[in-house]
């Protein structure tokens, strides 16, 4: 698997920013649509970073579609977990995985490799554009896509980044315990101010992500899940890698011919586990806006695509903010099923 050195590309109808996995696999669903696309990274080989490794079932089917099968661990559910209290819903629509950051990128990378589409080495910066098209980093062509991550650099460059309220920032920390999976459901530890979110990601393998509003050490969050630091108290742990703040907002997804797709075009926050799956469905959605050369379209297609995981996750971040309400999360789920379970269908495509 080798790059292909900037100077021996030209032209291509899309450019992407990002050689991520949804940078990956946009590239493909432009690929798909007919156009010729270059991806640009400037990093080499997979790259980890924190995040929750789980793949709802929707994202599992739009990999499937593309061609794309990573190794992993089925996961058939969520499990909300507060004390002894417990809520579950099984997916009704086939099973998710729970999936190595670096191994998704690695099958990702693997069937852009077998389209032949190039990789150079690079990073996306200098971006002017006329009604014709785009050029960066000494390439050309007709659209530029932004799939560079939480904190975009293309967002920054076109002015497309809206602040956000301070207090609002929450911040990811994951950790891997070597051990054999107890589970095959996704489990949501709720704790008084962090949730600790559990995914079987291979045979000897669980991911343990926190989501928090404070920045405190990984093992002093943790303390906060006594049945979960008991579960992996002889289990040997990776180091902790971490991400955030994770609320990023974007004043709007398309510049002309430059468009944004994945955390780059705005993120609400992990709660969901959520944004695998939305990022996969916007990049088919965009390469089909670029396949009919209608850029405009994208925004509203944004908008529906994300529309439900904004809308649920926005409004379950604004509910566990007040203490009384986070607390009666799992009991409510847990006496209403239905409801639990029905929104979780919502979610998981």
């Amino acid at each position: 698997m080798s790059d292909v050195p900037v100077s021996d590309v030209l032209v291509s109808d899309v450019l992407v920013a990002g050689g991520g996995p949804i940078g990956l696999a946009t590239a493909l669903h432009v690929h798909a649509a007919g156009l010729t696309v270059t991806v640009v990274e400037p990093r080499q080989g997979p790259m980890d970073k924190a995040c929750g490794e789980g793949l709802m079932p929707g994202a599992v089917r739009v990999l499937a579609e593309l061609g794309v099968n990573p190794l992993g661990q089925d996961v058939h559910g969520i499990r909300y977990r507060d004390g002894d209290r417990t809520a579950e819903a099984p997916f009704r629509n086939g099973f998710g995985r729970g999936v190595r950051r670096t191994e998704l990128q690695r099958a990702l990378r693997a069937t852009v490799d077998e389209h032949a589409i190039p990789v150079v080495c690079g990073t996306v910066t200098d971006i002017v554009q006329d009604r014709h098209g785009v050029r960066a980093c000494g390439l050309s062509a007709r659209y530029l896509v932004a799939a560079d991550g939480l904190h975009s650099g293309v967002r920054r460059s076109m002015n497309l980044v809206r602040n956000t309220d301070p207090s609002a920032r929450r911040w990811g920390q994951r950790r891997h315990f070597e051990m054999a999976p107890w589970t095959n459901y996704i489990e949501v530890h709720w704790g008084a101010a962090s949730e600790a979110y559990v995914t079987p990601v291979g045979d000897g393998l669980v991911g343990v992500a926190i989501l928090s509003s404070h920045r405190t050490p990984f093992d002093e969050q943790l303390r906060d899940f006594p049945d979960l630091v008991e579960r992996i108290s002889d289990a040997t742990g990776s180091r902790v890698m971490g991400a955030g703040p994770l609320r990023q907002t974007a004043s709007r997804r398309v510049a002309g011919r430059v468009l944004l797709v994945g955390d780059a075009a705005g993120y609400v926050d992990a709660l969901t586990g959520d944004g695998i799956a939305v990022g996969l469905d916007s990049g088919r959605r965009l390469a089909q806006c670029l396949a009919e050369d209608r850029p405009d379209r994208y925004e509203s297609e944004w908008r529906r695509s994300s529309r439900r995981y904004r809308a649920i996750t926005g409004s379950l971040l604004r509910a566990t903010a007040i203490p009384r309400v986070r607390g009666a999360i799992v009991p409510l789920a847990e006496r209403v099923p239905a409801l639990f379970q029905g929104v979780v269908r919502q979610l998981s495509g």
